[in-house]
């Protein structure tokens, strides 16, 4: 009976599962999956044929998309481990607008900041087709979860970094926070602090330990030590770029003439708490940041940009051409970043 139950959550009524369907009709569930859902690269005599097994077996895709024609539910769903910060909602800002052109709708599932929700969200529920295809922000997915997506062949593609096995949208980031610290160095700095990413979750993403090797690597080109007392760690806000600053500054020893902060936010986080105990930035403390953020330019911080809407936008025309039968729309592609120079950095005080 559990068996049964499951294999009715999974799509069928009646308890007839994916597939029941595929064995039938002696074809793949990825198969069945595009045939139901009325996308290309099916045969019209495999798509009829599959059709017919699923008529007679009283197999449905989904609540959601039996009432369509063609199978689709016109939805692009959007897998977030947060929605409050930046990126994420400029990218989430991005994808709504090219959906919004293209007559498409946004499901987005958010994890409140932790993995504890994964098992929910890839149940198959979300699986099986309540959405057309899966725009992933800025998190690795795990071997199950992509045995899942492919199980179906749903187009899929991860905004924000480099992820194996996907095709994938963002900017170089061991490029960008290169540029970050050789523009502290160009200006003179050589004690440099590193306050990296470093969050306490299993979203298993590569984005902080790169712009960490590219710290490191750009620093020892530069003959410069990294020194462990001066690495600190935040979550990518900023609170965290606050807490960082104040373990930092409560050391003792000398002090750091520039911080490279992983993320705006960071930076700003540092800049309020100087502000507070009285060091002066840049005169005293140059600080830098990527990502650009709104509020970067009324603070003056200097920072290496990147555009997240327009990196989600990319990437949800490409998933949306792919399921309209443009074979390979869905490709990885590396965005644009620049140094943009404000007044957070200068050369360190003589």
């Amino acid at each position: 009976m559990a068996r049964m139950a499951e294999r009715s959550q999974r799509g069928g009524h009646s308890g007839v599962s994916i597939e029941d369907v595929a064995a039938a009709a002696g074809v793949s569930t990825a198969t069945v999956s595009r045939a139901v859902r009325g996308l290309p690269r099916v045969s019209p005599a495999t798509r009829e044929k599959i059709l017919e097994v699923a008529g007679a077996l009283g197999y449905v895709a989904s609540s959601s998309a039996s009432g369509l024609a063609t199978g689709r539910t016109k939805t692009i769903g959007v897998l977030a481990p947060f929605v409050s910060r930046w990126f994420f909602s400029k990218a989430i800002e991005g994808a709504d607008r090219e959906l919004h052109a293209r007559h498409y709708n946004l499901s987005l599932f958010n994890l409140g900041g932790h993995g504890s929700n994964r098992e929910r969200l890839f149940s198959k529920t979300m699986v099986y087709k309540q959405i057309d295809a899966l725009l992933v922000l800025c998190m690795a997915l795990t071997q199950d979860e992509l045995d899942h997506l492919q199980k179906i062949d749903i187009p899929l593609i991860v905004v924000g970094g480099h992820v194996e096995e996907c095709a994938y949208i963002g900017i170089d980031d061991y490029a960008a926070a290169s540029t970050a610290v050789r523009h502290l160095i160009d200006l003179g700095h050589r004690d440099i602090a590193l306050l990296h990413g470093d969050d306490e979750t299993d979203l298993n993403f590569d984005v902080p330990r790169v712009r960490i090797l590219a710290f490191k690597d750009v620093m020892a080109g530069a003959g410069l030590p990294t020194r462990p007392e001066w690495d600190e760690w935040g979550d990518f806000t900023v609170l965290s770029g606050q807490e960082a600053f104040r373990r930092l500054w409560a050391q003792p020893g000398p002090k750091p003439t520039a911080i490279f902060c992983a993320s705006d936010e960071m930076a700003m986080g540092v800049i309020f708490e100087a502000a507070r105990v009285g060091v002066r930035v840049p005169e005293d403390l140059s600080v830098v940041g990527i990502d650009d953020h709104d509020f970067a330019d009324a603070m003056g911080l200097t920072t290496v940009g990147q555009r997240p809407d327009e990196q989600a936008e990319l990437a949800t025309k490409m998933l949306i051409d792919e399921l309209d039968g443009t074979v390979g729309a869905v490709r990885s592609a590396v965005a644009p970043h620049q140094l943009i120079i404000r007044r957070t950095t200068a050369p360190p005080p003589s």
